[in-house]
């Protein structure tokens, strides 16, 4: 069972990022704070959930919440101030959306840069500890599943509809076949061999 909160009294906003690894797309962030007294055990890290499961308990964190919001941060600003800046960037604008302030954050990983004024705790592996940093991290991933899904109505070479962004062989290979779109970051390792330039 996951733990609802880390400190007893404080209204506290957990934060969890999707698509950080991917070779193409945005970085998807999301904040959540969930009542003092929240239970719910089917809510679990993200990345241990069904497509399905995921899907819905998204409905029911965003019913149960007491304020959620989403933060997305482009390849071209990801390309312009690197991926670790990007996903601190994107919880940085969920935060700024929510409609409660939070008095203390919750992050999943070892690292952010600090939010002004709110104290803040890193937790790694949190989103498989703390209730609130596992609904950021199912609220960051389904929005950010939803994006590239819209993405691959556009460009089905690259079966983002399956991979997401991520670098899979078939993703990697359409690259090479195909080349690299607006939505690619440009500053990743694209082709995996050590190449970032391309000669198309």
């Amino acid at each position: 069972m996951l733990l609802p909160y880390l400190h007893k009294g404080l209204i506290e906003a957990g934060c969890d990022e999707a698509g950080r690894g991917c070779l193409a797309g945005a970085v998807y962030a999301a904040s959540v704070i969930l009542p003092a007294d929240y239970k719910n055990e089917l809510l679990n890290d993200s990345k241990k959930l069904t497509e399905n499961q995921r899907y819905k308990l998204r409905e029911v964190i965003e019913r149960d919440a007491l304020a959620w919001a989403v933060g997305v941060v482009l390849p071209e600003e990801i390309d312009k101030i690197n991926i670790l800046n990007a996903s601190f960037l994107a919880m940085h604008r969920a935060i700024d959306r929510l409609v409660l302030r939070p008095q203390h954050l919750l992050i999943d990983g070892n690292r952010f840069n600090p939010y002004p004024d709110i104290p803040h705790t890193t937790v790694v592996k949190g989103d498989g500890k703390y209730l609130s940093i596992a609904a950021a991290s199912v609220l960051a991933k389904t929005y950010r599943d939803d994006y590239m899904n819209r993405l691959h109505e556009e460009y089905p070479m690259y079966d983002w509809k399956d991979n997401k962004g991520y670098p899979t062989k078939k993703h990697r290979d359409a690259i090479h076949r195909y080349g690299v779109t607006p939505y690619h970051r440009m500053s990743f390792n694209l082709l995996g061999d050590g190449q970032l330039s391309f000669d198309f």
